[in-house]
């Protein structure tokens, strides 16, 4: 339990990345595999997609996002901070596969309101799960949401089904910067305990 605990508490946003992985393709690979098959989905819908973009599919990603981002915003956007996550190894990409969700959502109608949270909550257990084992490998990764402006030029450019929903890109590799210290806080602020 307590591995588990300091794996939690090392989990940072990082946003100082290099390609200077500490591991391999391959145990990346194993471990959004192992994630994905293993973390939790309401009704077992398996209704999480992932995409893992690494080398020119990982920097084409980045330069596209610009893209997109300086026409919504006329031009107004910073080609600096897209350079940044195009500077690290890799992007882990975040969907859920809406046809999936309406299938299940329509044989269980009682609970039809719920179904979105219970897909966000199951994703962002997916994210956080894939994030905090790459971190017990000392790779560093942060969590980005360009989405919806970007969701047609990525299911465009990876040929991916309209289903697929973007919900977070995650750049990863490695750290060139740790972060700075969490600041302390009083913790009883947010967690009440009744005996």
């Amino acid at each position: 339990m307590n591995n588990f605990i300091n794996f939690i508490k090392n989990r940072r946003s990082v946003y100082a990345l290099n390609k200077n992985m500490p591991i391999m393709d391959d145990v990346v690979f194993g471990i959004v595999r192992d994630c994905v098959r293993f973390v939790p989905d309401a009704f077992n819908m398996r209704s999480q997609r992932v995409l893992v973009l690494v080398g020119e599919k990982h920097e084409k990603f980045w330069n596209a996002v610009y893209d997109e981002m300086a026409k919504f915003n006329g031009g107004r956007f910073s080609r600096e901070r897209t350079d940044s996550f195009a500077a690290a190894y890799g992007t882990i990409l975040y969907f859920f596969d809406a046809a999936i969700v309406n299938e299940t959502r329509a044989k269980y109608p009682l609970y039809v309101e719920s179904f979105h949270d219970w897909v966000m909550q199951s994703n962002g257990m997916l994210q956080f799960a894939i994030w905090t084992a790459l971190e017990n490998y000392g790779v560093g990764a942060n969590l980005q949401h360009y989405n919806p402006v970007i969701d047609k030029m990525v299911q465009d450019m990876f040929d991916l089904p309209e289903s697929w929903t973007l919900v977070g890109q995650m750049p990863f590799g490695g750290v060139a910067t740790a972060p700075a210290q969490k600041p302390e806080e009083d913790i009883n602020i947010r967690v009440k305990i009744e005996k």
